[in-house]
């Protein structure tokens, strides 16, 4: 694992974390294909669920004052649902076709954003309770399988009209949660080694400082710019989804 070809991918997915737990939105989900290119794609998830876990403590700290308590009150026992759903379900549901689904309604959802500005109203929806449990399980099924919880929590937060910071603050925190509790299913699945911590030894220091910078990116970000980017970043995300379970069918 130890080798130079490994360095230079792990190096910069490590740091993609660090910006996704900075606040700037879905890069993180970017670093399972990148890991993947030098080991299967679920030892990748289990190698880089620690440093999720190192870089959440410093996105805590960073967006400790910016978050929406009734929004991650409903989320969090979704989240937790959703993340048993997927360990119960390891060995019986494909990871393709959650993959497929998962890039399918995060690619309608952003289309229907860019060709609709409106969409979710002037004013922003309230966080209803059913609807929130349900993106929320979907959220840790899809968390727990390859890292990409991002576009189910989209669909269910964007239309909220947050504010940027608290947008980024309620991710951090949300997935922290999430990251956190993934840890000992991914243990008791084997997909975290020790060779996987020795690893996260060295790749948390650029993940660590990955992170300050991301939220000082977003700090600079006009808000408009901000959600802009977040709507084409799903939706180029979401599209590599579908093409990933497309070539695993």
């Amino acid at each position: 694992m130890a080798d130079a070809a490994f360095w230079a991918i792990a190096g910069p997915a490590a740091v993609l974390v660090g910006l996704g737990k900075g606040g700037v939105p879905v890069v993180a989900m970017l670093s399972v294909p990148l890991m993947s290119l030098v080991m299967p794609p679920m030892m990748a998830a289990g190698l880089l669920l620690p440093i999720y876990v190192v870089s959440d403590m410093f996105g805590l700290y960073a967006w400790r004052k910016a978050w929406d308590g009734r929004v991650l009150a409903i989320l969090v026992p979704g989240t937790a649902i959703g993340v048993g759903l997927g360990w119960a379900t390891a060995h019986i549901v494909p990871e393709a076709l959650v993959t497929g689904l998962v890039g399918l309604i995060g690619a309608a959802f952003a289309a229907i954003l860019l060709l609709r500005p409106a969409v979710g109203g002037a004013e922003p929806r309230p966080a209803r309770v059913a609807p929130g449990l349900f993106w929320g399980a979907v959220t840790g099924l899809t968390s727990f399988v390859s890292h990409a919880g991002a576009p189910p929590y989209q669909v269910y937060t964007m239309p909220l009209r947050l504010r940027k910071e608290v947008f980024a603050g309620t991710s951090t925190i949300l997935f922290a949660w999430v990251n956190a509790i993934k840890l000992g299913p991914y243990w008791a699945l084997g997909q975290i080694t020790l060779d996987n911590l020795r690893a996260t030894v060295i790749l948390s220091l650029p993940a660590a400082l990955a992170v300050f910078a991301g939220v000082r990116l977003v700090r600079r970000l006009p808000e408009e710019t901000f959600f802009r980017l977040v709507t084409w970043a799903l939706l180029a995300l979401s599209l590599k989804l579908i093409w990933d379970a497309a070539r695993a069918l």
